[in-house]
């Protein structure tokens, strides 16, 4: 785990010039080719590697795929050195440890440990690129690669994540007519209008709240992310650019939302003199439910309880991760991670104690479910 915090892995489409996963993957391929993987390098974007070691079973056995990101967000204003990996504590620290070294480092361990039981089922790592930022890793990996059932070892505390929100941004273009700033009434004011759509957005954030949640999740939410507009203090703003973020809830698909959005514009729109926009979906990801009778969350909810010494928490996450795409792509799987903090912060760690559990949880998973 300390030698991946200790690999600059930031995504350079967060930062560009940024190291990104090539040496990082390099090191992981390394690492499991000496474990006895078949190993697949995946580049269908330049220098953007992801990873795939396959270990093969006897034959007649259920696969199992396990899913981490070598990526990592970046490291301005972290305190301290962000790829020191140091031990201190009970903790290890670094940009990574959290989000997501360790669970990386225990897959890594766990699937290795499990691979020299026997197995029937082959164990499929997939170490992939990009989840930060675009998850280009793991949808190129579901082109060519499936499995039985998967875990992602995000961080959940040990918990068994069940469920997470989508989100869907889009980004609102506002058309008005610029005119000079001492006679506004001459144009269309884009700035004004963007004031009209924030109102509705609030409104509907409001009917979002007030509906009924989801058992594990809560509410959806929307909000402005970014806006935009006007050119100087004396001219009547001729356009207005707002990026909008709806967070989901299983049943919600972009398309629903994208229509209630244009529901809203176009409202305002009918009682609005000169309100013109463009509504345009940047990108969506749908939200993610397990059903808790599957055999794989059974067995790793046994595993937990084994390890831990009681049963492990069933939770939802606010956040989106690549457990997402796998289940869309019909996989049945779950989120099981580390303990820990600080992800995206100047400062994170993960808790020593809980990379040894995951790791332990994992590799019976991996025994259970592929002997």
């Amino acid at each position: 785990m300390r030698r991946l915090i200790g690999i600059d892995s930031v995504n350079p489409d967060l930062v560009p010039g940024a190291a990104g996963e090539e040496v990082v993957a390099a090191w992981c391929a390394r690492w499991l080719e000496s474990h006895g993987f078949e190993v697949h390098r995946l580049e269908e974007r330049a220098v953007r590697p992801s990873i795939v070691g396959i270990f093969r079973g006897t034959g007649g056995g259920r696969s199992l795929m396990l899913n981490g990101h070598l990526d990592t967000v970046g490291v301005t204003g972290y305190r301290g050195d962000p790829f020191s990996g140091e031990r201190r504590g009970g903790r290890v620290l670094g940009r990574g440890a959290f989000d997501m070294k360790g669970g990386v480092a225990a897959i890594l361990v766990a699937a290795a440990r499990a691979s020299v039981t026997g197995l029937s089922g082959d164990v499929i790592v997939t170490l992939v690129a990009d989840e930060e930022f675009g998850s280009l890793g793991t949808m190129e990996v579901l082109r060519g690669f499936r499995a039985d059932a998967a875990i992602v070892a995000e961080p959940s505390e040990l918990g068994l994540t069940l469920a997470h929100r989508g989100f869907a941004w889009f980004e609102l273009s506002l058309s008005g007519l610029a005119a000079h700033g001492s006679q506004p009434e001459r144009g269309v004011d884009a700035i004004a209008h963007a004031g009209l759509v924030l109102r509705a957005l609030d409104e509907l954030r409001e009917q979002i709240e007030a509906g009924p949640g989801h058992p594990l999740l809560g509410h959806g939410t929307v909000r402005v992310a970014k806006i935009s507009g006007g050119t100087d203090a004396a001219t009547v703003a001729a356009a207005c650019t707002l990026t909008i973020e709806r967070r989901t809830l299983p049943g919600e698909t972009p398309i629903d939302v994208e229509a209630e959005l244009l529901d809203l514009l176009a409202a305002i729109a009918g009682r609005t003199a000169g309100f013109s926009f463009r509504l345009i979906r940047l990108v969506a990801r749908a939200a993610f439910e397990a059903d808790p009778e599957w055999p794989i969350v059974r067995l790793a909810r046994a595993e937990a309880d084994r390890v831990l010494g009681h049963p492990p928490a069933t939770r939802g996450e606010p956040f989106w991760t690549d457990a997402g795409l796998l289940h869309e792509a019909g996989i049945p799987c779950l989120v099981l991670g580390v303990a820990g903090g600080g992800a995206h912060a100047d400062a994170e760690w993960a808790e020593e104690a809980s990379v040894l559990q995951l790791t332990e949880i994992l590799a019976g998973t991996i025994a259970g479910f592929c002997a």
